[in-house]
């Protein structure tokens, strides 16, 4: 039976959390003490300092040879468990489809274990269940975010593919990407160069595309004092205007290379015999141009105005000469860009590691219609149409109407049967996936933390080795930081988004009952079938019922696949949580 006292020392375990985070929601929401970049600064340093050493810290301190396998089958069983029913429900309902299974399995299975889960169950159930909270850690860190982010790149592979090689993709027997390519996530266009080998075969190269490259070579050859201004200002150049055409509705096309015939055929007069071929990223995607003062419209899109508009992601390096003489006319373009998340455009990116620029990323919030416009929708797995009349997620790579970049559905034909795609051989797009995870594993400090402290944990309950005094007090003393710190960095990114419900409230109720009702549903399934009883069933059940993990959703953030949803469900979850576990507790407790 649980007691107040019971009651008691569970509150003394989780209300200083919600105290940190409070203080700093009302930091910047009420009080204004933090500007934008001042909190992507303390963002960046629980990034990569205060989390990746709390990893750190408790991996290494719990013994790996005490572990309770029964307790890690239950957990085991019940993600595959879940991965098992989505996948069948993707492949055979026509409602089915990839983006929603990862987001149904980051919301089923991945708690906020190491951040709320830890000191949670100490409070509940003793030390003893922190250990085991610590034993789920590990799995997460070095499986299931792995699995993840293999299921993201996955995604991204396959729209690379679709996108760029619709009817050969299965001649592809080989892929190369160069070395500056962090990620298929969409947020930079990319261009495909393809060689035919001996055997008839496509050997593929992806790099950036064009524009993405003379970005970095502006910046680095002028510099950031050169005088190179970034300010819009009157088409009246003789060279290449690029244009971003940025939405939070619409996604992100990558770009493919064409010939140089294809080039030419944009440009008449005499520009044509002055303008030196080069491949362009422009290609499959229909673009707006304007030769000797003629629009041919390309895509639909109106005709871009006079006036000079550079995005972000194309910046001073969107300006290209299109011959070497000063009397040509403007050459102008659509250059499609990451296409921003409807919520919190440029956002934080809690708890990200590596590989990113922190200094905007709190910048910003989207256009506000769109977050209205998500809050108002009917929610629904199937196709839905908005006011313009375009399909939300229609049955063919839907541009529209998604939170996510694309959704992936077979093609349809006349008749209306489904017509899939071809893929690429099943080795050769591992071995693409794989490189692109291990390129982001190795570039997040989490990665680091988890293996290091595993290892060392290993070795000193193995020889029971002790951690040098000065060593284990130069981590601690940052470690012991990381709790509060973690709490205060959701509470700033509560703070910054527009709407704590961003999905609008049918989502946001489903969202939480597949959080809190399904998870707990079937890990209690879990833990019966591997024998799982007394209080070990009722820890693996409340832990079940944490809040939503909040690397699922920086995940979700960076490829942009419904990430109102898990913001949803990193903020709400995070403020209903403490009254759902706490009714689990006396009810299982009873």
């Amino acid at each position: 039976m649980i007691t107040l006292t019971d009651l008691y020392h569970v509150l003394t375990a989780v209300v200083p959390l919600y105290v940190a985070m409070i203080l700093a929601y009302g930091s910047v929401k009420w009080w204004k003490i933090f500007s934008p970049d001042q909190c992507s600064g303390i963002n960046r340093f629980v990034a990569l300092f205060a989390v990746p050493l709390l990893s750190f810290h408790f991996i290494s301190t719990n013994n790996p040879y005490a572990m309770n396998y029964r307790f890690i089958a239950a957990d085991t069983l019940q993600k595959v468990i879940v991965l098992v029913v989505l996948a069948i429900w993707s492949r055979l309902s026509s409602r089915g489809s990839l983006e929603w299974s990862i987001t149904l399995f980051s919301l089923s299975t991945l708690p906020n274990t190491l951040v709320m889960g830890i000191p949670l169950l100490k409070g509940m159930y003793g030390d003893f269940s922190g250990s085991l909270m610590v034993q789920i850690v590990v799995l997460q860190c070095i499986i299931w975010y792995t699995l993840m982010l293999f299921l993201f790149e996955y995604r991204g592979a396959r729209l690379l593919i679709v996108e760029q090689f619709p009817d050969t993709a299965a001649s592809i027997i080989s892929f190369k990407v160069d070395s500056d390519i962090l990620s298929l996530d969409g947020k930079e266009p990319l261009q495909t160069e393809a060689e035919v080998g001996e055997d008839g075969k496509l050997h593929v190269t992806v790099r950036k595309s064009t524009s993405s490259r003379s970005e970095i070579f502006s910046r680095r050859s002028h510099g950031p004092n050169s005088g190179l201004s970034l300010t819009p200002r009157p088409s009246n150049l003789t060279n290449a205007e690029i244009y971003s055409l940025q939405s939070s509705r619409n996604p992100t096309p990558r770009g493919s290379s064409f010939n140089h015939t294809d080039f030419y055929s944009m440009v008449s007069g005499k520009n044509a015999s002055s303008v030196s071929p080069r491949q362009s990223n422009f290609g499959s995607l229909g673009f707006d141009e304007r030769v000797n003062g003629v629009y041919s419209q390309g895509s639909g899109y109106p005709a871009p105005p006079n006036a000079g508009i550079f995005s972000p992601v194309a910046g001073a390096a969107g300006v290209k000469k299109a011959n070497g003489g000063d009397g040509g006319k403007d050459l102008h373009m659509f250059v499609w860009s990451s296409s921003a998340s409807p919520v919190s455009e440029g956002g934080i990116h809690v708890f990200r590691g590596g590989g990113g620029d922190y200094g905007n990323e709190l910048g910003g919030v989207a256009h506000q219609k769109d977050y209205d416009e998500f809050g108002r929708d009917e929610f629904s797995f199937g196709n839905r149409t908005v006011a313009n009349g375009f399909e939300k997620e229609g049955p063919a790579l839907s541009k529209l109407g998604s939170s996510s970049t694309a959704e992936l559905h077979p093609k349809t034909g006349p008749q209306g049967e489904s017509k899939p795609s071809s893929m690429p051989p099943t080795s050769v797009m591992t071995r693409l996936i794989l490189i692109m995870v291990w390129r982001k594993l190795i570039r997040n400090p989490n990665t680091y933390s988890s293996l290091f402290g595993l290892t060392w944990s290993l070795v000193s309950f193995k020889w029971n080795v002790a951690m040098p005094a000065i060593v284990a007090r130069s981590i601690s003393i940052l470690s012991d930081a990381g709790l509060g710190m973690a709490m205060f960095s959701l509470g700033l990114f509560m703070a910054l988004q527009p709407k704590i419900i961003a999905c609008g409230n049918s989502v946001a109720a489903f969202a939480m009952g597949v959080r809190f009702f399904t998870g707990p549903a079937v890990m209690a399934a879990a833990s019966v079938a591997v024998g799982l009883k007394g209080v070990l069933l009722h820890i693996a059940i409340v832990q079940a019922a944490l809040p939503q993990g909040i690397v699922p959703f920086v995940f979700a953030k960076e490829y942009n696949v419904h990430p109102d949803i898990l913001s949803t469900g990193v903020i709400f979850g995070m403020l209903i949580a403490l009254p759902i576990t706490l009714v689990y507790y006396i009810l299982l407790g009873l």
